[in-house]
């Protein structure tokens, strides 16, 4: 048995040694590179057979062996182009002259166009029943041999037809995108001819936002959706038809009219539209049922999982950053800023005047019936939008030590779900303030600031509402309030006499002679229907805020039946802003 086993061994020894020689002098050979090259192509030639046999591991390397090639001719560029189109699940055929290279699919074909020598001429997608259009981008993805960017392309293309059902099933889809395409170009074609808006209006007010073609991929042009058709569980009404009738607006809103849905210009499918959005956006609970009571449609198909709004925005902010290290802040921000540096503590748990925290929910996409409907979503989701960008303005990655000099603090609290609060200690005095931010559309936010009468004055709510308004920043807007205390303060210096001379007479509880004498409060309060608003009021004495974050301001400033000295206290204020008065008109 050893012999045998020996015997075994040493045959499997020189078969490995002669197989060892024998690349040996096939490597001392020295095949010149091109030779090599050709006989890869020989054997990239029979891929097709290869992968009918299931050798799907050796196409693969080939695959990859292609990649590596420079593509400098007719014959290396249509190799390249039929490689993408197989790696996309797409058929290929070239025309007689060898120049055109035609990827197809059964809803859409590419057509590219090359001269003799394999440059770039022309590329062209024909969509179902539609004559080939010239593609920008595909053609300036070809021309830098951008072949990954290309590829991306065509999954988008294959993923936009994914349709449930056969050829003719999904020829009824597509018409029913064609119509919807058609209306709102119409609407866009509305908007502009009674505006004459630009790109950025047409962003920002536009009834159908900034409209642009069918095509496989996004674009970056900031908050975007793609308009779809999905196949969905349920039957839907879908029109096959433009719906939009005339060319002009029916009232100042720009909305046209359509005609009613019947038998005629519509049909029952197992698919409906949808806006999808690149990136699942955070929404509140209130938005979501605006949404589904805008559309008639459940927004989700489950019942959706509802987190701390605060906490979504964060996450979607931080995700935009690619660095893949995660950050521990415990929704506690640092800001960098000229001559500033802040700390926002984004309070995503403080109650709501229900009781509850303010919750949304993650939105990837929302599922309509009707083109109308398009501008009313696009108001909702700016508005929404809106007050995430101001939330997540105050999300950074920024690292700035606890104890940095000078670090100002701040705690953000909802208030509704387009409502919130900034308070933070007040630039001159040493007390708290509070600026009230109202998200009212996408395009207005108003502001109050709330102090104490006796503080000294910061600015004006307006001034506050054209620094959001135009720069969309929580801390820019805060350090604009700060520099503008400062400014005020610089050029009426007796504010801070006023201000110790008004709180010595409160504290002695002497009102001014001349005082009106109303009953009042000598504190801030917000009007009834402004609903709770939370203060934190551990404030250190060197301007920051204690960890503890609990303690509601508002318990003692609510309205009650006023005593002697709350009416003494009113008047001392109102004293306070009559001597302000007389400063500023000196």
């Amino acid at each position: 048995m050893k012999a045998q086993g020996e015997t075994e061994e040493s045959e499997k020894l020189s078969k490995m040694s002669s197989l060892l020689e024998r690349l040996h002098a096939k490597f001392n050979q020295n095949r010149p590179w091109s030779e090599t090259i050709k006989l890869v192509r020989q054997v990239m030639e029979k891929r097709v057979v290869m992968s009918s046999g299931g050798h799907q591991h050796l196409v693969s390397c080939l695959e990859t062996l292609q990649k590596a090639l420079k593509v400098t001719s007719l014959p290396a560029m249509t190799d390249r182009l039929e490689s993408i189109a197989r790696q996309n699940g797409l058929g290929s055929h070239l025309s007689a002259s060898g120049t055109e290279c035609y990827i197809t699919s059964d809803m859409f074909y590419v057509e590219v166009q090359l001269d003799p020598a394999g440059q770039l001429c022309d590329v062209k997608v024909a969509h179902h029943g539609e004559n080939p259009v010239s593609c920008p981008e595909l053609v300036q993805q070809l021309r830098e041999k951008n072949f990954d960017e290309f590829s991306k392309h065509l999954k988008g293309l294959v993923n936009l037809y994914n349709l449930p059902g056969d050829n003719k099933l999904k020829t009824k889809m597509y018409l029913a995108l064609q119509s919807l395409e058609q209306d709102l170009s119409k609407m866009a074609i509305m908007y502009w001819k009674a505006t004459n808006a630009g790109p950025l209006d047409k962003i920002l007010h536009g009834s159908v936002g900034y409209l642009t073609p069918r095509s496989g991929v996004s674009r970056s042009l900031g908050m975007n959706a793609s308009v779809t058709i999905e196949g969905t569980s349920a039957m839907y009404k879908l029109p096959i038809a433009p719906l939009i009738m005339g060319s002009h607006p029916v009232d100042n809103k720009w909305t046209p009219s359509f005609s009613s849905i019947t038998s005629a210009n519509s049909v029952d499918l197992p698919a409906c539209f949808f806006l999808k959005f690149p990136q699942p956006i955070p929404v509140s609970r209130a938005f979501v049922q605006k949404l589904q009571s805008c559309t008639g449609i459940p927004l989700f198909e489950t019942q959706p999982t509802y987190a701390p709004l605060y906490e979504l925005i964060t996450q979607f902010e931080l995700s935009k950053d690619p660095d893949p290290i995660p950050l521990n802040h415990n929704m506690r921000f640092y800001a960098a800023l000229p001559g500033q540096q802040h700390c926002y503590f984004l309070n995503k748990d403080a109650p709501l005047p229900d009781g509850r925290s303010l919750q949304g929910a993650l939105v990837s996409k929302i599922t309509f019936q009707h083109p109308g409907r398009v501008p009313l979503i696009l108001n909702l989701i700016r508005h929404q939008v809106a007050y995430n960008t101001l939330i997540g303005s105050c999300v950074k990655r920024t690292i700035l030590k606890e104890d940095s000099p000078g670090l100002l603090q701040f705690e953000v609290c909802p208030l509704s779900e387009s409502r919130f609060s900034v308070s933070f200690q007040h630039p001159v005095n040493d007390s708290l303030v509070c600026v009230v931010m109202d998200v009212q559309d996408s395009t207005h936010v108003s502001c109050k600031l709330y102090k104490g009468l006796s503080d000294a004055l910061i600015c004006t709510d307006d001034f506050i509402a054209k620094v959001v308004q135009r720069c969309m920043s929580i801390p820019v807007t805060m350090r604009a309030i700060r520099r503008k205390a400062e400014t005020i303060q610089a050029d009426t210096p007796a504010l801070s006499l006023i201000a110790e001379t008004v709180e010595d007479m409160v504290k002695k509880n002497l009102p001014p002679a001349s005082s009106p004498g109303e009953p009042g409060l000598n504190c801030f309060t917000l009007p009834e229907n402004q609903g709770a608003l939370h203060f934190s009021t551990g404030w250190r004495r060197r301007g920051r805020i204690n960890q503890a974050w609990d303690t509601s301001l508002l318990s003692r400033c609510t309205h009650s039946s006023v005593s002697k000295e709350g009416k003494d206290m009113k008047s001392t204020s109102t004293y306070l802003l009559l001597l302000v008065s007389y400063v500023f008109s000196v």
